[in-house]
C-alpha cells in the first residue's frame, strides 16, 4: 500500500512542510464540582474544570475494570502520556491522587489557565503523575 500525498494525507520525511499536523480531540467533559476523572478523560489529554470555586478532581484508578490499566493496555513500564488540566473558570481545580498513582508536585491547577502533566508508568498498577508546565 502506497503513502497518500498532496491533500490526500500525512507524508512521511518533507511532505506537507508548511502544513499543520492534525490530531483527533473529542470534545472534553467540563466538570464544575468534585469528581473522579475517568480514563477516558485520560486518554483525551484535555480536562476542563469551569467552576468559581475550588475543588478536587481525582484522578482514576489504575487497576481495576476501567482503570488506567485495563483501558490502556499497551502501556509498559516507562511509558508516558500527557494531560492538561485548563480551569476555565474563576475557580481552581485540583488533580488529587486515586489508587495506585503517586502525584510528583502541585495537582493544583490555576483559575483562567492551562497547567500540564504527564503521566508515567512506574510498574504493574503504579503510575506518577508530573507537573511538567504551568
Amino acid at each position: 500500500m502506497a503513502l497518500p500525498n498532496g491533500a490526500g494525507g500525512y507524508q512521511v520525511g518533507d511532505g506537507n512542510l508548511n502544513e499543520a499536523t492534525l490530531g483527533v480531540q473529542a470534545i472534553p467533559t467540563a466538570y464544575t464540582a468534585a469528581a473522579t476523572l475517568t480514563t477516558l478523560d485520560l486518554e483525551q489529554g484535555l480536562i476542563v474544570y469551569n467552576a468559581a470555586g475550588a475543588n478536587n478532581l481525582a484522578l482514576p484508578p489504575v487497576t481495576g475494570v476501567g482503570g488506567v490499566d485495563d483501558r490502556i493496555r499497551s502501556a509498559k513500564v516507562n511509558s508516558s502520556f500527557d494531560i492538561s488540566l485548563l480551569c476555565s473558570g474563576a475557580g481552581a481545580a485540583t488533580l488529587t491522587a486515586g489508587a495506585g498513582w503517586t502525584l510528583v508536585g502541585s495537582g493544583l491547577g490555576v483559575a483562567g489557565a492551562g497547567v500540564m502533566f504527564r503521566a508515567v508508568k512506574t510498574g504493574d498498577g503504579t503510575y506518577s503523575l508530573y507537573r511538567i508546565a504551568n
